[in-house]
């Protein structure tokens, strides 16, 4: 940690009295929870719940008292090599590929399975490091205390219109953005290296948050990539040392030039090596299955099948009320046999709680809680299968939760979204309001993609499409059409593009 990696970035340095509120942000840190970044937390590594199976992610967490290292290497040698693949990379051999992410909302988890799908795909043994899953860490304790922030945040900005115009939207379009924001983003995550410490230096990592990659680069990884989440540029999501990997042209040359990151002077250019465009990151299931998963929706549109809505509900569970806008207005089609309704709450049960006090008919749905394998049962009976009625699922465990998702999707035909992570995804998309700024530009892209809708934040509007969609199959179909598209032209291969990084 000898470099300073506050003091300038990529080669534009950071004004002393912003160096200055970067150290004191990591002062107040440590006298807040102390520092153990030499300190090491050793690992243990076991099946993680639920998507091993389908994924082969082995979960990284705190080893037993008085255990030593672990020996990641033997570890991925000891495992079952995965079925070979059309991406099978031949030098893989059950290596290791580690995926730091953290529990902030439910995108960084989702990007993190994609990630780990496509290391699977190609032969890799994936190890999921979570950043929030080492309780007695500095690391953790920053972590949730931002996450606390963050999410109370979203949820006061989708109840508060001023707030969300004048401070929740700017913080999370322009404050993020800055440069200087980076220098304490760096200078705090300096304390987040302890659940490193048994990773080998040359360890492949892909950071599904800029902070995971921060720490790795802090405790001495040489074969870092830091995938970047957003299609905004914003310098939160920077880790100097690292190979920065984006979804979409528009965000490579925003990142390449530091788009507005320091309006006050002209900034020189990420380096060359530094930045790569990849295309969406998506689980190697859900790329695999495009074209059988666009047919089945098409032949469902061609014989006027009741529509699929797949309502996804995003981890800090901000958009209660137009949540029930939404639902309230499908529930006369549901009931009339011309719509399917899955809601996905993820581990947040109060809010499907509150729907079903909020809207009577839903005491009538299916509740499928705390039973993965069913769900999964369920999500691939539905493929081709009829189904009807409202079905909620819940699950308590965050990767159960979260992968849910990932299962339902396949079987639906128009994914209900804010435009955040699940814009990159290969299903049609009617994108709602987003939740902070720098999620604008994910629903551009969908609406650019094809693959879905631009943003719509009016209720009236998103029931209009609604209605339009029920009245006009080609809708869907044209948007399937759309997908197959972008897949034949490789957008939707990020994710594996972003593993070839990190094992170089």
């Amino acid at each position: 940690m000898a470099e300073n990696r506050s003091a300038s970035v990529f080669g534009n340095p950071i004004a002393k009295k912003d160096q200055a509120k970067a150290r004191r942000a990591k002062e107040r840190f440590v006298r807040k929870f102390g520092d153990d970044s030499k300190r090491p937390c050793h690992l243990t590594a076991a099946d993680a719940p639920a998507i091993h199976r389908a994924l082969g992610v082995r979960l990284l967490a705190p080893a037993p008292q008085g255990a030593g290292p672990l020996d990641l290497a033997a570890d991925a040698r000891a495992q079952p090599l995965p079925p070979a693949t059309p991406r099978t990379d031949p030098a893989a051999h059950g290596a290791p590929v580690v995926v730091g992410t953290i529990r902030m909302g439910f995108g960084h988890y989702r990007i993190g399975m994609a990630l780990a799908s496509a290391a699977h795909a190609m032969g890799y043994t994936p190890y999921w490091m979570d950043l929030c899953g080492f309780p007695d860490t500095t690391c953790t304790k920053i972590i949730a205390h931002q996450n606390d922030l963050y999410s109370k945040g979203s949820r006061i900005s989708q109840k508060y219109a001023p707030f969300n115009k004048l401070v929740w939207e700017p913080l999370n379009s322009e404050g993020f953005r800055k440069l200087a924001y980076n220098a304490s983003d760096q200078a705090v995550s300096e304390l987040m290296c302890a659940p490193f410490a048994d990773l080998p230096q040359a360890a492949p990592f892909v950071g599904a948050h800029a902070w995971c990659a921060q720490a790795a680069l802090h405790a001495g990884l040489s074969h870092v990539v830091c995938a970047i989440p957003d299609n905004w540029p914003m310098a939160l999501h920077l880790a100097e040392g690292a190979r920065h990997t984006v979804q979409t042209p528009s965000a490579y040359l925003g990142y390449k030039m530091l788009r507005g990151m320091d309006p006050s002077r002209a900034l020189a250019p990420m380096p060359d090596g530094s930045l790569f465009y990849t295309g969406h990151y998506v689980d190697h299931e859900l790329v695999a299955h495009i074209d059988d998963d666009c047919t089945l929706r098409e032949e469902r549109a061609a014989r006027r099948a009741p529509v699929r809505y797949l309502l996804s509900v995003g981890g800090a569970g901000a958009q209660i009320d137009l949540f029930e806008r939404i639902i309230a207005h499908l529930v006369p089609r549901i009931e009339a046999g011309e719509a399917v309704l899955f809601v996905n709450v993820g581990d947040h049960d109060r809010v499907w709680r509150s729907l079903v006090a909020r809207i009577p008919a839903l005491d009538a749905a299916v509740v499928h809680s705390g039973d993965f394998e069913a769900t999964a049962r369920f999500a691939e009976g539905a493929l081709t299968a009829s189904v009807e009625g409202v079905h909620a699922f819940y699950d308590s465990d965050i990767f159960s939760a979260v992968y849910s998702t990932n299962l339902l999707m396949r079987a639906c035909d128009l994914l209900i979204t804010k435009p955040s992570e699940l814009s990159f995804y290969p299903v049609p998309k009617l994108m709602i309001q987003r939740v902070g700024g720098h999620e604008a530009w994910g629903a551009v892209r969908a609406a650019e993609v094809g693959d879905g809708t631009y943003e719509m934040d009016d209720p009236r509007e998103i029931c209009a499409f609604i209605d339009s969609v029920q009245e006009d199959p080609s809708i869907v179909a044209r948007m399937c059409a759309h997908i197959r598209a972008a897949r034949d032209a490789g957008i939707y291969d990020g994710a594996y593009r972003a593993i070839e990084l990190a094992v170089r």
